[in-house]
């Protein structure tokens, strides 16, 4: 068995509110749970700044290559949403033997 994690730190466009970045994030994270229903997606950190939000997603798979496939697939899908830019994403793969 194969866990997956992929973070994403991103910045978000014309954001001045935290309501505002409620509308932008809320939205992400369901699109990518819509188009990927096998991982599990949130908010993770920056969570009192304004223009800035970390998403986690995390996956599990049979295989190692599988795991990482679906991350990279997220990160692209995340990347090219005009709305945001990725400045950051750090991917992680556990096993149950360990890292």
């Amino acid at each position: 068995m194969y866990v997956g994690a992929l973070t994403l730190d991103v910045l978000l466009g014309d954001v001045r509110s935290l309501k505002q970045k409620r509308s932008v994030v809320r939205p992400l994270i369901a699109e990518v749970h819509r188009r990927f229903p096998g991982v599990a997606v949130g908010e993770t950190g920056h969570l009192d700044l304004h223009r800035r939000a970390e998403i986690g997603i995390a996956v599990v798979s049979s295989t190692a290559a599988n795991a990482v496939q679906v991350l990279e697939a997220c990160e692209r899908f995340v990347a090219g949403r005009p709305e945001i830019e990725l400045l950051a994403a750090r991917q992680r793969l556990l096993t149950d033997e360990g890292e």
